[in-house]
């Protein structure tokens, strides 16, 4: 059975989705302050965690920071905030996913199945990706940077994977929201630019050098340092 973990303090809310994916088949856990919601996360395993903005004791950007610091769990957030900088604020700290209050359970529950699919896709061949001083293993979902392991969120490593794959060429964002999202990319949408943003920081580091480059119109090419592409 598939553990969800519901930190939110609206206690209504959550008896009421409590209700509805017990009847899908999940076990859910709702706590309803950041504090507490966090100590639960470090304690237990949760297949997902759907995650309050406003949250009392530890707000949800608190309590997400503290999460990734130990575990690339996936993470929807759950807010009723309608400004881009609080979205654009989670998905920088490290969330998968989010979905603005109020919301259709039913969309809520098409995410939760979508983030776990994405989770738990496995590669049958077991491939091996290498390029320049980066290693990707799509059976266990590992990436190194010369040798030493780079930790991705689900969506980071998913989008990377893709990058990887296409050895240079262009992937579009409407791929990159398919892959994410099972639907194509929305106008002004800013999740997959964020996370973009996320994964340059991360294999970047200090190298000045762009590997992840924007193709104007088009979307993103990885172009390592030492690999040529024609």
């Amino acid at each position: 059975m598939d553990s969800i973990l519901l930190i939110d303090d609206d206690v209504q809310l959550c008896g009421l989705l409590t209700k509805f994916f017990s009847a899908h088949g999940f076990h859910i856990d709702a706590i309803h302050d950041g504090g507490s919601g966090l100590a639960m996360a470090q304690e237990h395993e949760h297949h997902i965690v759907l995650l309050d903005i406003m949250l009392p004791v530890l707000d949800g950007l608190e309590v997400l920071t503290h999460l990734r610091k130990r575990t690339t769990v996936p993470v929807i957030m759950l807010t009723a905030r309608s400004a881009d900088d609080d979205r654009i604020a989670g998905l920088e700290t490290g969330a998968d996913d989010y979905i603005l209050k109020p919301f259709n359970p039913n969309e809520l529950l098409a995410r939760v199945r979508a983030v776990l699919r994405r989770s738990r896709r496995v590669s049958t061949t077991g491939v091996i990706l290498e390029l320049g001083e980066f290693r990707l293993n799509s059976e266990t979902r590992e990436v190194w940077k010369n040798g030493v392991p780079v930790e991705l969120t689900l969506s980071e490593f998913d989008i990377f994977e893709a990058l990887m794959k296409s050895e240079g060429r262009p992937v579009s964002r409407d791929d990159l929201a398919a892959i994410l999202y099972s639907r194509d990319a929305m106008p002004l949408e800013r999740a997959i630019d964020v996370h973009i943003s996320n994964l340059r920081k991360k294999l970047e580091g200090s190298n000045r050098t762009a590997l992840i480059r924007s193709v104007r119109g088009v979307g993103y090419v990885f172009v390592p340092a030492d690999v040529r592409v024609s």
